[in-house]
């Protein structure tokens, strides 16, 4: 059964490690995300974008699939199904499909309609028990066709969102999804120090988790990160290792085109990349 996130990030927060957000693109991905996190009696957070939420039918049909993997996988640990950076529209229509968790991403507005919007979201999924994250300060790099440059998120703003009573808050730290440019200057920890004084012990998120160095996770970590969120790691783990398949003519080998054998590489790649995160970020035996 799915749970909302609040619980497993306040427990992570307390006992200073990181819950994973791994976000799934289909079946393979959703797969080796639960079965990892089970093998490493970890807590696990998945993610879904709104364009991949597109790409694999829709809301309900994803809620069926996560749903029916956990029973019929007999996964034990705590999973929540989370809507990563949604709409205003994106996020009822989550709420309503059965996911346990929706981000509210009003960081493109200013901060008077952001904190109106995030309360109208907050007030629909308190009705249904259901986390709440939002965001203040875009992210940098690319998130579904929008384009940050990886701001500083507003101490203060940040206060003002956490008041409302979300449970968790992405706030800009000089992050950016994808790939980290060559003259990337790290993670702002002063920033993050003065954040999490005006959240008052709120969980604090770290999107664009992919090619930020271990020494600086473990920092963020410590300084009340208690979500981290990976795409691009997975995607590139998986692409390497189909890529590598078909380059070695294991496809023209047999029945090597069936396309259970030909996701295989890729499925165990994503599982070998998401048990290395979990490693990193203190998670697993914590469920």
């Amino acid at each position: 059964m799915l749970v909302n996130a609040k619980e497993m990030l306040l427990k992570a927060r307390k006992e200073r490690y990181a819950v994973g957000h791994f976000n799934i693109n289909n079946l393979e991905w959703t797969k080796a995300v639960l079965l990892t996190a089970e093998e490493n009696k970890s807590p696990v957070i998945l993610g879904v974008s709104e364009g991949a939420g597109k790409y694999m039918g829709g809301y309900k049909t994803i809620v069926g699939m996560v749903n029916g993997m956990i029973e019929e996988l007999n996964i034990t640990v705590p999973v929540a199904l989370h809507l990563d950076h949604g709409s205003y529209e994106g996020a009822k229509k989550c709420i309503d499909a059965g996911f346990s968790s929706v981000m509210f991403d009003g960081s493109h507005y200013d901060i008077d309609e952001n904190i109106e919007k995030t309360k109208e979201i907050i007030a629909y999924a308190k009705a249904k028990n259901i986390s709440v994250e939002a965001e203040v300060g875009s992210i940098g790099g690319e998130e579904d066709g929008v384009v940050g440059a990886g701001e500083i998120a507003d101490p203060k703003e940040c206060q003002q969102i956490a008041e409302l009573g979300v449970n968790i808050l992405a706030a800009g730290i000089g992050n950016i999804h994808g790939k980290y440019p060559d003259n990337w200057k790290g993670l702002d920890f002063t920033a993050l120090a003065a954040i999490q004084g005006s959240t008052g012990g709120m969980p604090l998120v770290l999107h664009g988790g992919t090619g930020i160095p271990e020494e600086m996770i473990k920092e963020a970590i410590s300084l009340g990160v208690a979500k981290i969120n990976v795409n691009t790691e997975c995607q590139w783990a998986f692409a390497d290792a189909t890529r590598k398949y078909i380059e070695d003519g294991k496809d023209k080998e047999g029945k090597g085109f069936d396309p259970r054998k030909l996701l295989s590489p890729g499925f165990e790649a994503i599982k070998a990349t998401v048990k290395a995160k979990m490693e990193l970020f203190g998670s697993v035996n914590k469920a």
